[in-house]
């Protein structure tokens, strides 16, 4: 969906650990795309107590604009490729004006809750569910669906059991080419790579493309069962919606 200026905006609403940054390095190896970090980050540390615990808060703070309807008004204006790809964690939308929401491709990354809090809590270890953003990605769909506006639902399963299946399937939804560069790049860091990568990016700075789905084996810890409990309703109602 191209807005008014010709400019195809994908707004990726994710979920910590859900393979939104491997989807940011696969979008990157375009030649018609800009990408973007998490743009939205610094509004949200300095607007909640996350900046407490979330490590490196004052860099990530000091890194970006502060006010988020300043990153929403930039967001919507001129870039200078016809897509740009925004990668956004659901929860730093906070209670920002969402109206811009109407001129984007909006797409919720999701993952199944029992893989991914115990990869979360390795850096952020007593989570809540506003942490990890099941309940804001069904607040944000309760939105779309009540506003008319279209959305996709992927899954980080999904991706990476059938990638190019659901990758194609995707840009044939959002109009655009898709391109087999978007299934390989080199390791190492990326220069649009958010300063808190040294805390979050080791795994995607190592690998060469999307890695095969294993699903974990060792047992999920009791002391976030209560969590994970919560998470379920949110992750099923998407769950039937993403493209697999």
């Amino acid at each position: 969906m191209k807005s008014k200026d010709g400019i195809t905006r994908i707004c990726l609403w994710s979920g910590p650990r859900n393979i939104s940054t491997t989807l940011m390095y696969s979008f990157a190896q375009r030649d018609d795309i800009v990408v973007v970090d998490e743009p939205l980050y610094a509004s949200y540390l300095s607007s909640t107590n996350a900046k407490e615990y979330h490590p490196g808060a004052s860099e990530i703070i000091a890194s970006q604009e502060n006010d988020g309807e300043k990153v929403i008004d930039w967001m919507m204006g001129s870039h200078d490729k016809p897509l740009v790809f925004f990668k956004n964690m659901t929860h730093h939308l906070l209670d920002l004006d969402r109206s811009f929401m109407k001129d984007v491709v909006n797409v919720i990354l999701t993952r199944d809750p029992k893989e991914m809090i115990p990869s979360f809590v390795k850096v952020i270890e007593n989570p809540t569910i506003g942490d990890i953003g099941y309940a804001d990605h069904t607040n944000l769909q309760n939105y779309f669906e009540e506003n008319n506006i279209p959305y996709i639902v992927l899954d980080s399963k999904f991706i990476l059991q059938n990638t190019k299946g659901v990758l194609q399937q995707f840009c044939d939804l959002i109009g655009v080419d898709f391109d087999e560069n978007m299934l390989k790049w080199e390791k190492g860091a990326r220069k649009e790579d958010g300063i808190w990568a040294k805390y979050w990016y080791d795994n995607i700075h190592k690998s060469i493309g999307f890695m095969d789905y294993k699903p974990k084996s060792e047992r999920f810890p009791d002391r976030y069962q209560s969590l994970l409990q919560s998470c379920k309703g949110h992750y099923g109602k998407l769950l039937k919606k993403a493209l697999r």
